[in-house]
């Protein structure tokens, strides 16, 4: 049976560690970690059946197969690269991480060398298997644009920096339109859809991105329009904010499960 070991106990995290508790995911929970207390306390106190140990990542990566980064952008560096070096696969939901070309080569050599795996859940997207599949020939443009309401923007690196007044905001509001590599940067807790877009279709450079604040929005809706050799596509998602963080999509933390559930089940569906 797979064992698992989650590092990050925030909403996504919490969502995988209760799925496995659940007996939804095929594997063990042998450990979980967070440098917040209280979401540790939160989580274990949440758990019924299973009784993970707390350990930290060094100790972690002796005791598990797979390790789940559900922390942040900037812990991501760290966690899958230890992760990989000691021959553990690894989920990453901080996905934005990879826009770093030289942290991204670097990761994968390590993986072929270890023969590890590198698993990127879609996250709060749909349509990413015709994104793969139109990639296998010549993809002209792809376009995201991303409508949330305003105080999931808060605290943002791009916000902040150009003193983008949020809460007073009285209309939809568009707050940034540029690259995915810019997007990623400049709003590491927000758009990681972005950075998995442009893994799986044409780049960061290329791929284009467009942000807007919509104080009547309750929903974090995502519109992704590809164009290529293959015709055109787009798609829609209105996804409802995690009841714990609503800078997090509940489909995120569905994906991350989905995801763990494929890697244990001998039928594969789809691309």
């Amino acid at each position: 049976m797979l064992k698992l070991g989650i590092v990050g106990c925030g909403a996504i995290g919490t969502e995988i560690c209760k799925a496995v508790d659940e007996g939804s995911i095929e594997s063990e929970l042998v450990a979980v970690y967070d440098r917040n207390k209280e979401h540790l306390s939160s989580l274990q106190s949440s758990l019924l059946n299973t009784e993970p140990v707390v350990y930290e990542l060094q100790e972690m990566v002796k005791h598990v197969d797979l390790v789940v980064e559900s922390a942040s952008q900037n812990a991501a560096y760290e966690i899958v690269t230890t992760a990989l070096e000691s021959s553990c696969d690894v989920m990453v939901m901080s996905v934005g991480a990879f826009v770093d070309k030289n942290f991204r080569e670097k990761v994968t050599d390590i993986a072929k060398q270890k023969g590890c795996k590198i698993y990127l859940p879609s996250g709060a997207l749909v349509g990413l298997d015709g994104v793969k599949t139109a990639s296998c020939n010549n993809i002209y443009s792809v376009s995201l644009t991303s409508r949330k309401p305003p105080e999931s923007l808060e605290g943002a690196p791009y916000i902040v920096e150009n003193n983008i007044d949020l809460e007073n905001l009285k209309n939809e509001t568009v707050v940034f339109e540029g690259s995915a590599a810019e997007a990623v940067k400049m709003f590491p807790a927000n758009v990681n859809v972005a950075a998995t877009l442009s893994l799986s279709g044409i780049g960061f450079d290329e791929t284009s991105v467009k942000i807007i604040a919509d104080p009547g929005a309750e929903k974090n809706i995502h519109n992704v329009t590809v164009k290529g050799n293959f015709g055109e596509f787009t798609t829609r998602v209105e996804n409802l904010p995690s009841p714990t963080n609503p800078k997090t999509s509940y489909l995120a933390s569905l994906s991350a499960i989905a995801t763990l559930k494929n890697i244990v089940n001998p039928l594969q569906v789809g691309t």
